[in-house]
């Protein structure tokens, strides 16, 4: 069995990296909880656990470049120089991680300073990923279909019209195909291919890192601050740090219609748009349109980024439905990244608890728009539902 190895720090999400910098700015004492979600239910075999601890202890060895750091500081200007600094000596401390298997059932948990951890999210997922398809001997299409495949795909969404991006490394195959899927959305240089969200392969192919925030930012935030405060403190939190830049506001973190009630015109002005990642999205853009409507904004200057299970059919429904209406662009992560044949994991890792000032630890909630989706502890779940009105 061929090992599997991470070969680049920036291997990773680029909303990752943007929420570090904040967070080594703003929140540097914080302690967090993560853990995995096997939403797929998949079998892990015998000698899982003991493979992936090898591939986490090795990460330890990683350090970022001299020529990935000068790639941050040109390409990311609004990225704060000791930040840079700081992350040219950070390292993975694999003891933050710790992997149980029982049987073919597998457990994750990160836990320690959420500066420091929160880098792990994103690179074990997609190691869990390789990992299983390598140690349950599934054969993938060949390479030459995966890039025709690639190719194919780009060309329909050249034809739509419409700015794509890759976001698909938590989910992906392997690192390989991940490697052939971007080199191949590359190809065509007047494609409306607009980037990737891996900040490794952004450097590696020339093309734009992409990404803002996550749910984990509100989900903290929840935790420190209530859930009445959670989302217009993270949307000024993000704003005192990048002063407009990475202007893309994630909305379902509590749902569409408690964002959009804290999404004043304030803030709809600062940022440039808002992402869809759960829910019906013809229904989401229609509410956008109406909220900034009711704002005075004209919604034909903002745009929507769609991110949620996305495949060329969705594309090119959202398309028609949005055009003439309001700015768009997407997000296509498994669809591009593990499309070669095998059955895609469905598998998450998310934000479990936050450790207050007095050292207990507040379990973290996400209630996006499908209620399927909804992660956290049961009673938390109910408190916030409670406080914010929000009904079945």
């Amino acid at each position: 069995m061929s090992e599997v190895r991470l070969k680049s720090i920036l291997d990773n999400d680029f909303y990752k990296i943007t929420m570090q910098n904040a967070v080594v700015k703003l929140f540097p004492n914080e302690k967090v909880q993560y853990s995995f979600i096997n939403r797929g239910k998949h079998h892990f075999p015998a000698g899982f656990d003991l493979e992936l601890r090898k591939a986490v202890n090795a990460m330890a060895e990683m350090k970022l470049t001299k020529e990935e750091k000068e790639f941050l500081r040109v390409t990311c200007p609004y990225l704060d120089l000791p930040y840079l600094d700081f992350l040219a000596g950070y390292h993975y401390d694999p003891s933050e991680v710790h992997i149980v298997q029982a049987g073919n059932d597998l457990e994750v948990t990160v836990v320690g300073e959420w500066y420091r951890t929160i880098l792990w999210e994103v690179p074990l997922l997609a190691l869990i990923s390789e990992l299983h398809y390598v140690m349950n001997g599934m054969e993938r299409d060949s390479d030459q279909t995966v890039v025709q495949n690639t190719l194919n795909k780009a060309k329909e969404l050249d034809d739509l019209g419409v700015n794509f991006a890759e976001f698909g490394t938590r989910r992906r195959h392997s690192y390989q195909v991940h490697d052939l899927v971007v080199n191949a959305l590359t190809q065509n240089k007047s494609s409306k291919f607009t980037g990737s969200s891996n900040v490794h392969f952004a450097m590696k192919y020339g093309v734009k890192p992409i990404g803002t925030h996550a749910h984990e930012w509100f989900m903290f935030h929840a935790a420190e601050y209530g859930f009445k405060m959670a989302n217009s403190l993270s949307l000024e939190h993000w704003v005192d740090v990048y002063r407009g830049d990475l202007g893309v506001a994630l909305s379902d973190t509590y749902t569409t219609e408690v964002f959009f009630e804290q999404f004043d015109k304030k803030f709809a002005k600062l940022f440039d748009g808002v992402r869809h990642d759960s829910g019906e999205p013809i229904e989401f853009t229609e509410k956008t349109i109406a909220h900034y409507e009711k704002n005075g904004i004209n919604p034909l200057f903002k745009y929507i980024i769609f991110s949620d299970g996305l495949n060329l059919e969705k594309v090119a429904e959202i398309t028609a439905a949005c055009k003439g209406k309001i700015g768009i662009s997407f997000g296509i992560g498994t669809n591009l990244t593990n499309d070669v044949g095998v059955k895609p994991m469905n598998i998450v890792m998310k934000l479990i608890a936050a450790q207050s000032v007095n050292g207990e630890w507040i379990p973290t909630v996400k209630l996006s728009d499908e209620h399927g989706k909804y992660t956290g502890d049961p009673k938390m779940i109910e408190l916030a539902k409670e406080f914010l009105r929000i009904k079945d």
